[in-house]
């Protein structure tokens, strides 16, 4: 198997925040250290200093984000 079928998207924050449509702000409010749903080193990952960005796997968290979108949807719906 070649790298590149195995291949991952890793942003930093700002890059990672366009390709999913949502703000830099948001982002970082989902990890699971402030709370949200997005684990460490599954969804994210610090870098190696204090002043490392961010980096994001844009794929898993965009999975993440629908899962969390369905499952409202279901909420909502069973609620009308």
């Amino acid at each position: 198997m070649s790298s590149s079928a195995t291949a991952t998207t890793w942003l930093p924050t700002p890059k990672a925040a366009e390709a999913l449509g949502c703000s830099p702000k948001h982002l970082r409010a989902q990890r699971d250290t402030c709370g949200g749903f997005l684990d460490a080193t599954v969804h994210w990952a610090y870098g190696p200093t204090l002043n490392s960005a961010i980096t994001w796997n844009v794929e898993l968290v965009r999975e993440a984000f629908h899962r969390r979108g369905v499952c409202a949807r279901k909420t909502t719906a069973g609620a009308q």
